[in-house]
């Protein structure tokens, strides 16, 4: 067999650049185009001139890391952990993650037993502010559950505040949710999410791109945002201030033609700020998990009408309506007074008006009529409502 045919090659050699190559290097994922993953591994070990695109300097680090990678090392070290490796062209693979173009991931690792591809193909982020307010997990844990109970699986990050009280909420929910880590998989950080990420692993599904024992950084966790916002129909942001980190998920969503919510909160709110300027552009307005379907989920799922209270003189026939409105507040009327007021005729007013009293909302004042306590409280609180 041909070696560039061989997958166990393909697959070691995956695994090495995972090592060299840092998440989301489009200079990298070129190479991988144009020469092959082999190829591009050979190189960097030493079996070849400078792939082009880079100094010398630049060069020299990622031989210097090449030198060092173990690539069989890496593998043993992750079956041991229950962790697999998911290349493209997999079964396994999700396809939409291919929009990333040349900064798509060489693989990713996956801690849990469902099929990443399958999962993420009715999934939903919910992302925000690691410090978030209590309005803020609890919207996030509402949202989560809400989308748990309708089928969809809620991707997060795995950090404190709002993706914790995501993945908290689904998982509360009985349902499905994916962890995207800027380490590797087998390590869960951070550290005070142990318990709740190795849930995620044993009900979900926890997947990154580094290798086992690679330790996140403040680049990785922003570089790891477009595979959330890649692998998902859409993303939603709960809480984020004007730098947040969930602000590059949404925006990556949106350049990968993604579908952008947010989460409205107080405007004097210096956390909800991001999430304003965010619903000033191209993002959708969402408050609960109906309207979040609405948007991603497939024709006719669409979220019921927002109407206030049913007030029992919404139930009266419009002309009694008319009626009713057209009585004074404060004392009686006679009923050519009431019927030019509600625009009719005096007989209609009168056979109106004796169907009122019978509802308990008119009386008779002598000649006149006049409306009941009941209606008064009733138009009273009618009136708060608007």
């Amino acid at each position: 067999m041909n070696r560039d045919d061989d997958p166990a090659a393909d697959l070691l050699a995956r695994l090495f650049l995972t090592r060299v190559i840092e998440p989301g290097d489009e200079v990298g994922g070129r190479w991988v185009r144009a020469f092959g993953v082999e190829e591009v591994a050979r190189r960097l070990r030493g079996g070849g001139e400078r792939l082009p695109g880079v100094s010398e300097t630049r060069w020299a680090g990622l031989r210097a890391r090449a030198a060092v990678a173990e690539p069989r090392r890496d593998l043993a070290v992750a079956r041991d952990a229950g962790v697999r490796f998911v290349a493209p062209g997999d079964a396994e693979w999700p396809g939409q993650l291919d929009d990333l173009g040349d900064a798509r991931p060489l693989g990713l690792w996956v801690r849990g037993r469902p099929s990443l591809r399958i999962w993420a193909l009715r999934s939903v982020a919910v992302v925000g502010a690691r410090a978030c307010t209590e309005y803020g997990a609890h919207m996030a844990v509402t949202l989560a559950a809400g989308l748990a109970e309708r089928g969809w699986v809620v991707v997060s990050g795995g950090a404190y505040g709002v993706d914790g009280a995501a993945h908290r909420g689904a998982l509360g929910a009985g349902g499905a949710t994916v962890a995207v880590l800027a380490c590797g998989v087998d390590r869960p950080y951070p550290r005070g999410h142990t318990e709740l990420i190795t849930r995620i692993a044993e009900q979900g599904l926890v997947t990154g791109e580094l290798p086992p024992g690679d330790h996140p950084t403040p680049s990785r966790f922003v570089l790891r945002n477009r595979v959330i916002a890649a692998l998902t129909r859409g993303t939603v942001v709960v809480e984020a201030a004007h730098r947040s980190g969930s602000l590059v998920t949404a925006r990556a969503a949106g350049r990968l033609g993604r579908f952008t919510m947010g989460v409205p909160g107080p405007a004097t709110s210096g956390l909800s700020a991001g999430v304003h300027e965010l619903l000033r552009g191209d993002a959708v307005l969402v408050t609960d998990a109906a309207e979040v379907v609405e948007l991603v989920g497939d024709m006719g799922e669409l979220a019921p009408d927002r109407r206030g209270p049913v007030l029992p003189r919404d139930l009266l026939e419009p002309g009694a309506r008319r009626v009713l409105a057209a009585l004074p507040a404060r004392r009686a009327a006679a009923a050519g007074e009431i019927a030019r007021g509600a625009q009719t005729t005096e007989d209609d007013t009168i056979a109106r008006l004796y169907e009122l009293r019978a509802l308990g909302y008119v009386e008779r004042h002598g000649d006149g009529w006049k409306l009941t306590r009941q209606a008064m409280i009733s138009i009273r609180d009618g009136s708060r409502r608007c």
